[in-house]
């Protein structure tokens, strides 16, 4: 129902969105846009282009009077750093010669780029690969997010670990047995988290991690970490288990995966599960306020690849920086000698920024499962769709197996 596509580099002019397939009158604020981008940009660790980029959102088409029209909406990030980039990254060729880098860091994708695109300049695939795209992502996941606390579905985040850090109580895992916490809903996790520089719960954790970046700092090394993605009020019923690519699970999996630096996803229980027998496992069914419900929620929100009514649970791992202040050994392409790997501006940590971006990019997966299922051409239709499911739902349950 729903797609988007990003353009830019990393130096470029501006980083833009296109998002497509949303309804009209849909409530869009640049404000929150720009939160958004905001919270993507904070965190301690973060390197110096962070102090350059003052990221704000221009919507260019598919909104008027904050309202959509239900045609494409282009949205814009401007690159401030393009000043200095102008010769360098000109769309236009320039008489100025600019040096080429030949010298691809470990982790990076630059060695892969050049390979594949054949490049003999590395600069070609640092700059789209970079994670600077993700200013996109995120505002292109704010318009979902937006379209989903129509219906009380809000999306949170956290960081859970940096450095191997955990909290003494880890949220995550006491929501997968424990259901009560003190929130009342995800997007009331952003409010504890937003107010740490490293985007965690536990104030002690934050000392003992921003301790280890500084560590990390002086030793021009990198740190990375894992972070938590919380969504409340998804209505069971949105993805399918008849064929793999209409599994929600799925493609919240591979939307995560593909930001930049994450190499492993899990939902609910994830991993942990295998460590353990069934019984420790799955969620016990029971009956609240009249309606199936489960007792704990170790699935993560999520059977057979449909959700089930409870909140979706997701967690990620972010690796460290690939760029190191005190480099890794490579090689030079125009001599194939070994060498010190080059170095590029860069974050220490960029788990806080990850985190905005995962759950970004899991708002926008469950909001086109969403609109598969009550999907129209207007809000008030896609409102009476989304009233008429919950009110058979319950009837249909109670008629055929309540004999009500």
């Amino acid at each position: 129902m729903i797609r988007f596509l990003t353009a830019g580099e990393s130096h470029g002019k501006n980083v833009v969105a296109v998002a497509e397939g949303f309804p009209s009158n849909l409530k869009i604020s640049a404000e929150y846009i720009n939160n958004e981008l905001k919270r993507r940009q904070a965190g301690y660790g973060r390197g110096n282009r962070m102090k350059i980029e003052n990221d704000t959102v221009e919507i260019l088409s598919g909104i008027r009077y904050g309202r959509t029209l239900g045609s494409p909406i282009a949205l814009s990030v401007k690159n401030m750093d393009w000043e200095n980039w102008k010769d360098v990254m000109n769309p236009e060729p320039v008489n100025k010669k600019t040096a080429t880098v030949s010298i691809p860091r470990p982790g990076h994708a630059d060695l892969n780029g050049i390979i594949k695109y054949d490049f003999d300049d590395i600069r070609n695939s640092i700059e789209r690969s970079s994670a600077r795209e993700t200013a996109a992502r995120v505002a292109a996941g704010s318009i979902a997010k937006q379209l989903l606390e129509e219906f009380d579905i809000y999306t949170g985040s956290f960081v859970e670990s940096i450095g191997g850090i955990y909290p003494a109580v880890n949220l995550y895992d006491k929501f997968l047995v424990n259901l009560r916490t003190p929130f009342k809903n995800a997007s009331d996790i952003n409010k504890r988290s937003n107010l740490s520089s490293v985007g965690v719960l536990d104030e002690s954790q934050q000392r003992r991690i921003i301790s280890k970046i500084k560590s990390a700092k002086k030793k021009g090394d990198t740190l990375g970490g894992t972070f938590c993605v919380f969504v409340t009020g998804v209505p069971a019923g949105l993805g399918s288990f008849v064929h793999y690519d209409r599994k929600i699970n799925s493609a919240l999996s591979s939307a995560i995966m593909s930001i930049n630096g994450v190499k492993g996803v899990e939902i609910g229980y994830g991993f942990k599960g295998g460590d353990k027998p069934g019984s420790e496992v799955h969620d016990e069914i029971i009956i609240k306020n009249g309606m199936p419900a489960r007792r704990t929620n170790r699935a993560g929100g999520i059977e057979g690849g449909i959700t089930n009514g409870m909140p979706v649970l997701i967690r990620g791992v972010m690796k460290p920086i690939s760029t190191l202040m005190m480099p890794l050994k490579s090689i030079d392409l125009k001599t194939m000698r070994s060498v010190d790997s080059r170095r590029e501006r860069s974050d220490f940590v960029a788990v806080p920024a990850c985190a905005v971006i995962a759950e970004s990019m899991a708002a926008w997966v469950i909001c086109d499962f969403f609109l598969q299922k009550f999907g129209g051409d207007s809000m008030r239709e896609i409102k009476s769709n989304y009233k008429s499911y919950n009110a058979t739902v319950i009837n249909n349950l109670r008629r055929k197996f309540a004999g009500k």
